[in-house]
């Protein structure tokens, strides 16, 4: 049984940037629990902090291991043409017939996305271990349903003070019995998982603290972030904080990897040299401001002040105008949703 830790790049990166992030934004949530619980409000600064540099520029982080990147470039030329083509054209066919079900549909796909880069973590830290078959079930199992239960949640309890996106972009069907159900498997669920853990330390004399820390960071962050507390904030805290400063720093430490080889190109070692976390932050965090400043110029309407430039030139859009603006403004999210799939797939890194 392999005895090193697996971690991905440095200890302290791999802690502080992949592990940490679940259990700190609970401890924030915890610490100031007037502000966080049962609230249905961001403060402006929150918004920045959490969607602005976080939620929407990890999105764009996606291009230093697509675009940006030769070699991956080179690979996946036919997929990171098509499918921005492709969510343009089924996203305005969508947004035609309703917005509500194209908002719909991007709500469906993006919890698909979150609860499979969670899946994603845990494989990576899973990479040298030579385990009995029913370890890598069981460890599968609970990184899914660690995030599936909440969500049953959410669709089962309904009387959630937030959105993923849209107000009723879920199925709300409201069933007592079937998540009493849900419940129970859960609680099954971590007592089976603690056992697990258990005979993995007495059978191996050893713990992967990396792959436990994903697993239990999972847990953490979608269970406080939708069942325990019901506050718009401490949803997207405990959501994004924990999805999106993870994704960031991997991108990061594979950039940095690929930056050394000689068919990297000319772009990789310039945004992942000795300071280049200055321009990595600096071009995602651009993009993500331009990108919502016309969400806000053209469709939301809800931060005038943080895009007064944008709003110097007032716009009221149709419907056959927004069946375009909106579903071109969700490309780059649909294609980093898409794209994700592939760029990670064993033998991409």
């Amino acid at each position: 049984m392999q005895k090193q830790q697996p971690w991905l790049g440095k200890p302290l990166t791999d802690i502080f940037f992949i592990l940490a992030p679940p259990f700190l934004s609970l401890a924030v949530v915890v610490c100031f629990p007037a502000i966080f619980q049962d609230n249905a409000n961001m403060p402006d600064a929150w918004w920045v902090a959490l969607i602005l540099l976080i939620d929407v520029a990890h999105v764009y982080s996606t291009l230093y291991r697509t675009y940006l990147n030769k070699q991956l470039y080179n690979r996946f030329k036919p997929l990171l043409i098509g499918i921005p083509v492709l969510a343009l054209l089924v996203g305005s066919g969508i947004y035609s017939l309703s917005g509500l079900w194209f908002w719909r549909v991007l709500a469906y796909l993006a919890v698909y996305h979150f609860v499979r880069q969670q899946y994603g973590f845990m494989r990576l830290y899973s990479r040298f271990e030579r385990t009995p078959a029913w370890y890598r079930q069981v460890d599968r199992f609970v990184i899914y349903y660690a995030a599936i239960y909440p969500l049953l949640y959410w669709h089962l309890h309904g009387g959630r003070n937030f959105n993923w996106f849209v107000e009723n972009e879920f199925f709300i069907a409201a069933s007592r019995p079937a998540l009493k159900v849900a419940t129970a498997v859960y609680g099954a669920m971590l007592a089976v998982y603690v056992f697990k853990e258990t005979h993995y330390w007495l059978h191996f004399k050893n713990l992967n603290i990396p792959r436990i820390g994903v697993i239990t960071g999972t847990l953490v962050s979608w269970y406080f972030g939708i069942v325990y507390f019901n506050g718009d904030l401490a949803f997207t805290l405990l959501n994004v904080v924990s999805h999106g400063i993870p994704y960031m720093a991997l991108i990061w430490i594979f950039g940095q990897k690929e930056a050394a080889r000689p068919e990297s190109g000319r772009w990789l070692p310039l945004f992942f040299g000795q300071y280049g976390v200055v321009l990595f932050l600096g071009l995602i965090f651009l993009l993500a401001y331009f990108e919502e400043g016309l969400w806000d110029w053209t469709v939301w309407k809800e931060h005038r002040n943080l895009f007064s430039l944008f709003h110097q030139f007032p716009v009221a859009l149709g419907k056959p105008a927004l069946a375009l603006i909106v579903p071109l403004l969700a490309v780059p999210q649909i294609t980093h949703y898409v794209i994700d799939g592939f760029i990670w797939k064993k033998g991409q890194h």
